[in-house]
């Protein structure tokens, strides 16, 4: 009976685990994809004109024959201060943009990253402790780089 119980608990752990990396990479993507593999690359510069609780707003100037636009929103997390320029691309069909370039990359894994840590504890829970060393890693990686890099 306590063979069974282990074996269910360990099931329990890795299936948590699991949940954890899917619903952390499945964040990551949304933003990630835009930046990673855009097939209509809408790319430019957005001038930071103010920011609010969440979102900063700004004037968009793409890098080509487009107009520039107004208004296009970006995550308050990922801008220093009024006037800032930053590398971007237009989520398609939206009047959101995203960080682009390294920090862009960073920033866009960081859910990801974060469930790598988590999901470090229920590995190591498992008995896997090299697995579960890499997976902290990993994520304290993609943390520390969204970290110097934004």
């Amino acid at each position: 009976m306590s063979g069974m119980l282990l074996y269910l608990r360990l099931t329990v752990m890795g299936l948590v685990a699991l949940l954890l990396l899917a619903a952390g990479g499945w964040s990551s993507w949304d933003t990630a994809r835009h930046i990673m593999f855009t097939d209509t690359p809408e790319r430019g510069t957005i001038t930071v004109a103010g920011c609010g609780e969440t979102t900063c707003t700004g004037r968009y100037d793409p890098e080509g024959p487009a107009a520039p636009r107004s208004d296009l929103k970006i995550d308050e997390s990922v801008t220093v201060n009024k006037g800032d320029r930053i590398d971007v691309v237009v989520k398609p069909d939206t009047d959101e943009v995203v960080r682009r370039g390294t920090g862009g990359v960073f920033y866009a894994w960081l859910p990801l990253g974060g469930a790598l840590v988590l999901a470090a504890f229920l590995i190591g829970g498992m008995g896997l402790t090299k697995v579960a060393v890499g997976s902290a890693l990993a994520g304290a990686v993609v943390i520390a780089g969204t970290f110097f890099t934004v």
